[in-house]
């Protein structure tokens, strides 16, 4: 997905919802109460696509490649100073 066309990106995931009663409106997989956050925390935490739709099988595989694409478009869009360590 190219980040070149931010209007066309978003309209790609159209698995990513966001509610004002689900999840404090965060940013959340098909309307169900799995946010993009924890999808892309366990990714960070070393499992793999596979360890999670075991975990998660209401989930499919779209479900987490767009999650991980919603992320890194956002991670694009905004930006959030780190404390140097």
């Amino acid at each position: 997905m190219s980040f070149d066309n931010k209007e066309k990106s978003v309209e790609q995931l159209n698995r990513i919802t966001q509610e004002p009663n689900v999840m404090g409106g965060k940013a959340c997989i098909r309307g169900m109460r799995v946010t993009v956050g924890m999808v892309v925390g366990q990714i960070g935490a070393g499992h793999n696509i596979d360890e999670i739709l075991a975990d998660y099988p209401y989930l499919e595989r779209e479900d987490i490649m767009q999650a991980l694409r919603y992320a890194a478009w956002l991670s694009e869009e905004r930006e959030v100073m780190l404390a140097n360590a």
